[in-house]
C-alpha cells in the first residue's frame, strides 16, 4: 500500500520540496495545486511564487 502523507523536503540552499497528499492554498483560498511535488520558493525571488523558477542559483541564496 502506498503512503499517500504530505512529505516535506528541505533542498540545501534551494526550494522546498513538497509531495505525497495536500493541497496548496492561494492567499484567497482557491486550491492552486493537487498533485505533487511541487517546489515552494524559498529565497524570495521567484517570478513564478509561490513556486520555485530557480532564482536562488542566480540570487546566491543560502539557507
Amino acid at each position: 500500500m502506498e503512503d499517500n502523507t504530505a512529505q516535506f523536503k528541505v533542498i540545501a540552499n534551494g526550494p522546498l520540496q513538497v509531495s505525497g497528499n495536500f493541497e496548496l492554498f492561494d492567499s484567497e483560498g482557491e486550491i492552486i495545486t493537487r498533485q505533487g511535488p511541487v517546489f515552494l520558493c524559498r529565497c524570495g525571488m521567484s517570478a513564478d511564487k509561490p513556486f520555485c523558477d530557480g532564482s536562488h542559483k542566480k540570487s546566491g541564496f543560502r539557507g
